[in-house]
């Protein structure tokens, strides 16, 4: 079971609803993450659980950073409209970086998405796996 985050600007909620619900099967099997808008509109069209954290611009971003910090985030999944500026864009940018840093595969649009699903169906991600298990305490 991999932890999951999807993180999606306003203009691609329903983009990435639609992407969720699409892999809906493929999701189910692991521990899904999100910041608040985002989960509670995939929720109402799924039978996913997720986990919410605060909205983007209040903190969620950081929220999730923090667990790609410490290693515990495997994937992320980050709708982002590259033609609207984002008023926490240094947020973003932290994010971004901490995924480089951190070796996370992190998806910002529906094409590089749709790659890493199809790799999660394949079982292409088992060594995040490994990095749980031997995770140092």
């Amino acid at each position: 079971m991999l932890n999951i985050a999807f993180i999606a600007h306003d203009r691609k909620k329903d983009e990435m609803v639609n992407f969720v619900t699409a892999y809906e099967p493929v999701f189910k099997e692991h521990k899904l993450y999100s910041t608040g808008t985002t989960g509670s509109r995939i929720m109402e069209r799924t039978e996913l659980t997720i986990n919410r954290f605060m909205s983007g611009p209040l903190g969620g971003d950081q929220q999730i950073g923090a667990m790609v910090a410490t290693n515990e985030m495997d994937l992320i999944i980050f709708l982002r409209d590259p033609l609207m500026a984002q008023p926490h864009e240094p947020d973003i940018n932290a994010l971004l970086r901490l995924c480089d840093v951190q070796g996370i595969p992190l998806a910002t649009n529906i094409a590089t998405a749709e790659l890493l699903v199809k790799a999660l169906q394949r079982g292409d991600f088992a060594w995040r796996e490994l990095v749980h298990k031997y995770k140092p305490e």
